[in-house]
């Protein structure tokens, strides 16, 4: 039986490096491992860099548009619900807010935008193991909607701190009743 591989790291490149540094030191609780002016590698984790920039030396590389061909967002996933809300405050505070929250039923994901506009989402999965998970994805609901209502990410953080249920504040239901925004129009501007 083949052996699946396990993955390691993203390696971005940019024309900010301090600014990309930053952004990821702060979304994901990062340190720098290594920099030297034209690479830098950071870590949140046991593994010895799990992001990498790079800014080449010969000049500015062209600017990114959402209708580019690339990389459409990086995710990072939390174990818990209050986990990922306490993120969420802590990057509102730093003035880090999501383009997009999105309620996935898989998923409840925040969507963010790096200094370069790659997006980064932020996660929770929904469900306790990937067979739940997938059987989901297969069911009426995820196929009437594969990518779900957006929802308020404030009302999300009130709520939790006001003590609803997880179950609720999980459910496309919940999201559906909060101020919806254009989640294909945000993902793709």
């Amino acid at each position: 039986m083949p052996v699946a591989p396990k993955f390691v790291h993203v390696a971005l490149q940019t024309n900010q490096l301090a600014a990309m540094r930053d952004f990821y030191c702060t979304m994901l609780g990062a340190h720098v491992v290594y920099e030297n002016g034209v690479t830098c590698f950071i870590t949140f984790d046991e593994e010895h860099h799990r992001m990498a920039f790079f800014q080449p030396p010969q000049g500015q590389l062209p600017e990114r548009t959402p209708a580019t061909v690339g990389l459409g967002h990086s995710s990072f996933t939390f174990p818990t619900l209050g986990e990922l809300v306490e993120k969420y405050l802590e990057l509102r505070e730093a003035g880090i807010k999501p383009r997009v929250p999105v309620q996935h039923g898989v998923t409840t994901s925040l969507y963010y935008r790096d200094p370069d506009g790659n997006g980064v989402e932020l996660q929770i999965d929904n469900f306790a193991d990937a067979d739940e998970a997938t059987a989901y994805m297969m069911g009426p609901e995820y196929a009437a909607d594969p990518i779900g209502p957006s929802f308020d990410a404030d009302a999300l953080a009130k709520d939790y701190q006001a003590g609803v249920p997880e179950a609720e504040l999980r459910s496309r239901a919940w999201a559906a009743a909060t101020p919806q925004l254009n989640v294909i129009e945000l993902l793709t501007s």
